[in-house]
C-alpha cells in the first residue's frame, strides 16, 4: 500500500451552528487512520481559511475539509478551484446549500464516513463579476435581503423568512436587460437568480432543475407579484416546484450580462457586495474537486425524479423521515400568519 493520503481539517471556531469540539472528538473516533494522516488547523482571522487551503493545495494535500458555516466552506472552495486538492465538507452552517445539493449528510458522523470513502467528483462553479460562487448569485430582491440579513443580529431560516416577507411588501421591482448566447431581452423583475446548484440553502430550491455537472447555469426570473402570491411562492420554493409558477421565467445558458439602471447590491452564495450597473455571470465547467457520496449517476440533480423529494430532510437522529407535507403546511401557515401581521402593521401607519 502506498503512503497515507494527507487531509487537513480547517475549523472556523466561531462560524456555523454546531459545537466544533464535538465534531473534532468524532474525527478522533471515526477517521480512517489506515488511509489518511491528518491535521487540524483553526482559523484565526477573516481570510485565514483561504490561506490555509491555498497552502494545503501546494503541498499535495488530498483533501481540505471545511468545518464551519457556509462562508467558511465557500472561502475554502474558492481557494481550491483548479487544484488537485479536493474540498471536503462537514456541514455546520445555517443554510448548507452546496452540501444539501451534493447529498452530503447533515449529521457529522455520516459526513465523516463520506470523507473516509474518499469518492471525488469534479463540479462546475460560477463567477459573478469574476467572484467565484458555487450555489447561486443574483440581483434584485434576494441580493437586497442578503444585505439586510448580513446586518441582522440573528441567523437562521426564520430570521431570513421574516426579513424576506417584511421587505417584500415594499420592495420595488426593477427593469433589467439580459444578454446571453440567444440574444437580448428585457424583463421587469423582482429578482434574477443565476444558479449553479439548485438551492439557496435550507432546502429553498430557487432552481429545481439546476445541475452541478452540465456546464450551464439555470437563470430564474421572478416577475412582479402581489402579496396574495407570497404563500404559493413560498410553498413552491420549499416544495421544489417554483419553476412551475406563472410568475417565474427560467432558461439555461453559459454566460449572461445583466444591465440595470444604476449600481446596487448583488450577492454570491448569499454574501452581498455593491456592484455597478453591468453584471457579468458565467459558469466554468469542471473546476472544483469535491468529496461526495458515491453515486452511480454523474449528475447530482436528484430533483428530476420524485424519489429525490425527501433528500436532505432526514432528522439528525435518522429515526423517522419527517412528514414533508406537514412541514410544508406549517411553513405555509407561518407565512400566512406573518403576512396578516405585517398587513395589520401597515394599515395602522
Amino acid at each position: 500500500m502506498e503512503g497515507k493520503k494527507k487531509l487537513i481539517f480547517i475549523v472556523n471556531p466561531i462560524s456555523g451552528t454546531q459545537n466544533k469540539e464535538q465534531i473534532l472528538n468524532l474525527l478522533e473516533e471515526r477517521i480512517d487512520r489506515e488511509l489518511y494522516e491528518y491535521k487540524i488547523v483553526r482559523t484565526e482571522y477573516a481570510g485565514h481559511a483561504a490561506e490555509i487551503a491555498s497552502q494545503a493545495a501546494t503541498e499535495d494535500t488530498y483533501m481540505a475539509v471545511a468545518i464551519g458555516g457556509d462562508g467558511t466552506i465557500n472561502e475554502i472552495a474558492r481557494a481550491l478551484i483548479h487544484t488537485q486538492t479536493a474540498l471536503g465538507i462537514i456541514p455546520c452552517g445555517s443554510g448548507n446549500g452546496l452540501a444539501r445539493h451534493l447529498q452530503i449528510p447533515m449529521e457529522p458522523k455520516k459526513a465523516i464516513d463520506i470523507i473516509n470513502k474518499g469518492n471525488i467528483e469534479c463540479i462546475d462553479y460560477g463567477k459573478i463579476n469574476d467572484i467565484p460562487f458555487f450555489c447561486t448569485c443574483g440581483v434584485g430582491f434576494d441580493a437586497f435581503v442578503s444585505l439586510k440579513f448580513s446586518k441582522s443580529g440573528k441567523r437562521g431560516l426564520l430570521t431570513y423568512l421574516e426579513n424576506t416577507l417584511h421587505e417584500s411588501l415594499n420592495y420595488k421591482s426593477e427593469t433589467y436587460e439580459i444578454e446571453n448566447e440567444d440574444g437580448t431581452m428585457k424583463y421587469k423583475a423582482f429578482l434574477i437568480a443565476c444558479a449553479n446548484a439548485s438551492q439557496y440553502g435550507n432546502n429553498a430550491y430557487i432552481a429545481p432543475q439546476a445541475s452541478l455537472s452540465d456546464g450551464l447555469m439555470d437563470v430564474t426570473i421572478l416577475e412582479p407579484f402581489t402579496v396574495l402570491d407570497v404563500p404559493a411562492l413560498a410553498f413552491q420554493l420549499f416544495n421544489k416546484t417554483i419553476d412551475q409558477n406563472s410568475r417565474i421565467k427560467t432558461f439555461k445558458c453559459k454566460k449572461i450580462t445583466i444591465t440595470r439602471s444604476k449600481p446596487g447590491v448583488i450577492h454570491f452564495d448569499g454574501d452581498p457586495i455593491m456592484a455597478g450597473d453591468k453584471i457579468e455571470v458565467k459558469i466554468i465547467s469542471q473546476g472544483l474537486n469535491v468529496c461526495v457520496p458515491h453515486n452511480d449517476r454523474k449528475d447530482y440533480n436528484v430533483l428530476q425524479k420524485a424519489s429525490g423529494y425527501i433528500g436532505g430532510l432526514k432528522p439528525i437522529g435518522d429515526a423517522i423521515v419527517e412528514d414533508i407535507t406537514n412541514r410544508n403546511r406549517l411553513l405555509l401557515d407561518k407565512n400566512k400568519a406573518l403576512i396578516k401581521k405585517l398587513k395589520g402593521k401597515s394599515s395602522k401607519k
